[in-house]
């Protein structure tokens, strides 16, 4: 799976010198947590909804209304962002990206095309949503997690046991040593005794 068939199309941006009330309000209006900030087509900059609230003078400040005023509407974008940007590209594998977002501890990142435009954003919701499909979560069905031996083979020995029962979804993750979990989910026929021929084929049935 790309980033391009899961981002966001479209972003909603900003420049350098918007106010950062204004930026504010536009996070607001579109539920969004982060803008990027845009130089004519270059992304130069992204800022989130916790930088531009902690930019905002604290309430304990002695400033009068008149004062802050003032100081709100010189404090712009470009005085909080964040730079360089950690960015995605359209064409690469989901889990890249997804892997980037961790090692930076970023909840989303821009999204550029071969030709370095910004065209989408990939965030954690968007993440969380390929998971959901890629466990096949909307295909109904059981879900099945199963240990085996990690050699060649085994899928295909549990495949077997599993028809005629339809596979519809298959995740893996480790075991113990020398095993593997296979995440697997089945629909139509043969599911109420599904577990029951996969367990008689000598295969460990989780769940």
């Amino acid at each position: 799976m790309l980033v391009r068939d899961w981002m966001t199309q479209g972003p909603v941006t900003i420049t350098p010198d918007t106010p950062v009330m204004d930026a504010l309000r536009i996070i607001k209006d579109h539920k969004f947590r982060r803008l990027p900030v845009m130089d004519g087509d270059r992304l130069i900059g992204i800022t989130t909804r916790k930088d531009l609230k902690d930019a905002m003078p604290s309430k304990a400040t002695t400033l009068s209304v008149w004062e802050l005023n003032y100081l709100l509407s010189k404090l712009t974008v470009a005085e909080v962002m964040a730079r360089p940007v950690v960015t995605a590209a359209e064409n690469e594998y989901l889990e890249d990206a997804a892997l980037r977002m961790q090692e930076h501890r970023v909840g989303g990142l821009p999204v550029l095309n071969d030709a370095g435009k910004l065209t989408g954003m990939i965030t954690t919701r968007d993440i969380l949503q390929a998971f959901t499909s890629i466990l096949g979560m909307q295909g109904g069905g059981q879900r099945l997690t199963l240990e085996m031996n990690d050699v060649p083979g085994s899928l295909d020995t549990a495949t077997r046991a599993i028809l005629p029962s339809n596979i519809i979804s298959v995740a893996t993750y480790p075991g113990g040593p020398g095993r593997l979990r296979f995440v697997i989910r089945v629909n139509g026929e043969g599911l109420n005794d599904v577990r029951d021929r996969v367990h008689d084929a000598g295969i460990t049935v989780l769940d």
